[in-house]
């Protein structure tokens, strides 16, 4: 019936803003986490109360590091343990760890 339908297109033009602001949210974390703006322990503090950013993909997060393309990304959760398709949400507490104790000894530079 024409009643399904309004609702379905209603649901989807809903679900479309909802994606959209996730990506918008996901960005600025890590334009603010590449700039220095934000720590690591920061980032990984907003997961359990942020959707958006626990389905922010690790090798995502390393790659807004200035300097940090893929390949260093990728060598660097390697080393760390860490799954490629890994996002944040699903890190283990070993991998969570590994991850602050590698910022903390060289942190993105805050951008003046």
């Amino acid at each position: 019936s024409m009643v399904l339908r309004e609702l379905s297109d209603e649901d989807r033009i809903r679900a479309r803003a909802k994606a959209l602001a996730a990506r918008t949210r996901r960005a600025d974390i890590k334009n603010q986490f590449g700039a220095g703006k934000l720590s690591i322990t920061e980032v990984l503090d907003l997961v359990p109360d942020d959707e958006a950013i626990g389905r922010l993909r690790v090798m995502d997060l390393l790659e807004s590091v200035p300097g940090v393309g893929e390949i260093r990304a990728h060598t660097l959760i390697d080393r760390l343990g860490i799954s490629p398709s890994r996002r944040l949400r699903g890190l283990g507490r070993k991998q969570r760890i590994a991850l602050v104790e590698h910022f903390q000894q060289s942190p993105p530079k805050t951008k003046e």
